[in-house]
């Protein structure tokens, strides 16, 4: 059986995306890095072995924290240009030995699984293999002064997009002697190959497999994302717990002094649990005591904030994000009001989000039931969950 490699360049700055200091493939697309999305991509693809990242020296926080979780070599740091960062990349693969090398742009963050199928079988045949798009608009050359030199047969003409591959042995080879004779004037790996004498193949790309270059791609990067998250769900939680004795209380993450404390196995904080029961309903994934039962002593005065995190991940884990979160605490005392955007910001950042899209809100129930009777604390929560269709089953 072949041994599949992928180089993922991710050295560049990309400033002209972003339009500041963080190179484009470390900002997010529907709350994921877009090198998170490229590397899970083919981390996700049963056919690629060993994937080998390639990034800027100085990126390495940035990258650490995209890459965390995923099964990824460590990353070589790239050179000046991308030839020279694939060529990093390639020897870093040379001990490997692996039979074909993918070698892909961060900044392509939708590359699916029947794309990188692809690109593995057609390079069975010459060797060399790349991904290309039939042109639809009229293509023209001009000459220095800006007028028609001619109009090209566009039938012929594919626009080229990465992964390419290649049979490993060769294409390093092709990027070492491009590097001894001092040629970097290369614009893609299959240049290379053609330089050398390979015969490049070219297979069906996707229009999808969009890259990340100008700010407007960003803009489309995030509708693709979210027509891909089809299946809207909303969830409710609800969540209750009595005073006891203390100096505080936990709400939503956020200690507030108070005369008594909040009762519960946990550290009792009743808008936390209700948001979490609320992801968990979106996602038809049991409840807060399901998978965190409180007969478990590990379970003990444990932060609520883990319980959050996990439903969030267990949203991500579907393929989803998370569009809305909305908390409710009625109470009589103490006032939540004060404390507002302090939930707000702490539940965000605990999911992931804005802070445009966390909603807190408190009110009294008139001094009616147990919270009217200052016995207590109520919580309710909806959350509104995108996942993609399939992930209905």
């Amino acid at each position: 059986m072949a041994k599949i490699a992928a180089v993922i360049v991710a050295a560049g700055r990309g400033t002209r995306a972003t339009g500041s200091a963080v190179p484009k493939q470390f900002r997010p697309v529907g709350g994921e890095a877009v090198l998170r999305r490229c590397l899970t991509a083919f981390a996700g693809c049963g056919l690629i072995h060993i994937i080998q990242p390639v990034i800027r020296s100085d990126d390495e926080a940035l990258y650490r924290q995209a890459a965390d979780g995923l099964s990824v070599n460590d990353p070589v740091p790239g050179g000046d240009t991308r030839q020279a960062s694939v060529r990093a990349g390639l020897e870093a693969l040379a001990g490997a030995a692996p039979d074909v090398v993918l070698i892909h742009d961060a900044a392509r963050p939708f590359s699916s699984p029947a794309l990188i199928a692809r690109a593995i079988e057609a390079t069975a045949e010459t060797g060399a293999a790349i991904p290309g798009l039939a042109v639809t608009d009229t293509i023209k050359s001009i000459d220095n002064h800006g007028f028609v030199g001619e109009t090209l047969e566009r039938g012929r003409l594919r626009a080229v997009q990465t992964p390419q591959a290649f049979a490993f042995a060769p294409i390093l080879e092709a990027h070492r002697r491009a590097a001894r004779e001092g040629r970097s004037d290369f614009t893609d790996d299959a240049a290379i190959a053609e330089w050398v004498g390979m015969q490049v193949r070219v297979f069906d790309g996707e229009s999808a497999n969009i890259k990340i270059t100008h700010p407007e791609d960003f803009v489309r990067a995030e509708a693709m994302q979210l027509s891909q998250l089809s299946d809207v769900r909303t969830g409710t939680g609800i969540d209750v717990h009595a005073f006891g004795p203390g100096d505080h209380v936990t709400i939503g993450g956020v200690r507030i002094a108070h005369s008594q404390a909040l009762t519960g196995h946990s550290d009792a904080d009743v808008g936390l649990h209700a948001l979490t029961d609320a992801i968990l309903g979106a996602l038809a994934d049991g409840d807060i005591g399901s998978h965190f039962p409180p007969s478990d002593p590990q379970w003990k005065g444990a932060a609520s904030h883990r319980f959050l995190k996990f439903a969030c991940e267990r949203v991500a884990a579907r393929g989803g994000r998370i569009a809305h979160l909305d908390l409710t605490i009625v109470c009589e005392v103490p006032k939540i009001g004060p404390h507002r955007d302090a939930i707000r910001e702490t539940v965000a950042r605990i999911a992931g989000l804005g802070m445009d899209r966390v909603a807190v809100k408190a009110t009294t129930s008139e001094q009616l039931g147990f919270t009217g009777r200052r016995e207590g604390i109520a919580a309710y929560a909806t959350a509104t969950v995108r996942l993609p269709w399939s992930a209905q089953a």
